[in-house]
């Protein structure tokens, strides 16, 4: 007979290791097809490229790393990057504009699966996920309750008064021009009418 080979405790841990899909730091489900983390570092990937991402929204100025530029573009996933300051008092000007641009995105399922992350998962991506929840007439203590659960301890008050005076209605008005017709009874075909396709303007309900 022949003999068998013992593998050493460190290669075994090492080989398991390889096959672990390991998430991003603060990772979650926001809906389907919707996703939100902190950043992906290179041991993140695996997990990454088993959720199917077509899409990667980065709320940083920061240029992002060759590495995981190179995993996005090896998989076709399309990297769409709003800086925003990391500061605790940003331009709510700036920001509010910018979160509207960040939701266009959010709202197209051609993006989708998408996912949104910052560096920690926390104060930008808390921010853009909460302007979404409003948008889908959460309560606001609902929305408070969601930040803070992903932000601990860190959570900042000045993300909390950006929620509340946060104005989705300029969205709304534009959804009026972007619809999502769903074709077929439990068909899960998708496509987008645009406002030039001569269709009624959806009943968006107030906030």
């Amino acid at each position: 007979m022949g003999l068998i080979e013992e593998k050493e405790p460190e290669e075994e841990e090492d080989r398991r290791g390889d096959a672990v899909l390991a998430p991003p730091i603060n990772f979650s489900m926001v809906e389907e097809g919707i996703f939100r983390s902190g950043f992906p570092q290179p041991f993140n990937f695996r997990f990454l490229h088993a959720l199917n991402l077509r899409s990667v929204i980065y709320l940083c100025k920061e240029p992002y790393p060759r590495e995981n530029l190179e995993f996005l573009q090896s998989h076709k996933i399309q990297l769409f990057q709003f800086g925003i300051d990391g500061t605790k008092e940003p331009s709510v000007t700036i920001i509010s504009e910018v979160i509207m641009e960040a939701l266009k995105i959010i709202l197209d399922v051609r993006n989708h699966p998408v996912l949104i992350h910052c560096k920690q998962g926390k104060h930008r991506t808390g921010c853009l996920v909460g302007c979404l929840r409003k948008l889908q007439n959460w309560r606001l203590c609902a929305v408070f309750e969601e930040y803070q659960r992903f932000a601990g301890s860190k959570w900042r008050a000045s993300d909390l008064r950006f929620l509340e005076t946060y104005d989705v209605l300029p969205l709304r008005h534009c959804l009026y021009s972007i619809i999502y017709k769903y074709q077929g009874c439990g068909s899960k075909k998708r496509r987008l009418i645009y406002k030039d396709e001569n269709v009624q303007k959806p009943r968006i309900p107030s906030v």
